[in-house]
């Protein structure tokens, strides 16, 4: 018995859209999407959710490895859970697929190349966090760079001025599309 295909996909940021690894996985039976940032599993709901919804048979596509997950541990940790409930993974972009029942030559080559990949991937991201902090210097020197406020002079008048008529500051930060954190700062700050 064939069992179904199920795809994981996940973009970092709400603005951000999901079509382009939709089109990459295809045709499947059943798609988990979430977002949020893939540092952790941590608040990724959809993937404990994926995890605990296939079962034995089932092949889980992703678009890339970098949606599954950030590094190469998070990666193999997350394949080695899959594979042990006997449910193959395919990552479409690498052409890597994880399958429970392969010759044991194709896991070694696809373990080998798992470990390429996301180590290169790895390298890179920490390259590009790098370049970026030191343009950041860069401009922190030539007086350039500032951190945009989060909220506006009004915004935080009119949240000062809900405040003394008793309304919580939870409340206040969701009317305002912040965290609490993002209005304690401003309301300290202004």
């Amino acid at each position: 018995m064939k069992g179904q295909a199920v795809a994981y996909v996940r973009v970092s940021s709400i603005d951000q859209n999901t079509a382009r690894q939709l089109e990459a996985v295809g045709e499947v039976d059943r798609v988990f999407s979430e977002k949020v940032s893939g540092g952790s599993r941590d608040g990724r709901e959809q993937l404990a959710e994926m995890i605990a919804y296939v079962r034995d048979g089932d092949t889980v596509i992703v678009a890339s490895m970098d949606r599954l997950g950030r590094d190469v541990d998070d990666l193999k940790s997350i394949i080695r859970e899959l594979n042990g409930k006997g449910v193959n993974v395919h990552l479409k972009k690498e052409g890597l697929r994880f399958v429970v029942n392969g010759e044991e030559s194709d896991k070694a080559m696809t373990d080998l190349m798992l470990h390429l990949l996301g180590g290169v991937a790895q390298f890179e991201r920490a390259r590009i966090r790098e370049r970026q902090q030191e343009g950041i210097e860069i401009a922190k020197a030539q007086g350039k760079f500032a951190k945009a406020k989060k909220l506006s002079d009004e915004q935080i008048a009119e949240a000062r001025q809900r405040i003394a008529e008793g309304a919580a500051k939870a409340e206040i930060a969701r009317d305002l599309g912040v965290s609490r954190q993002t209005l304690y700062t401003a309301l300290k700050s202004a």
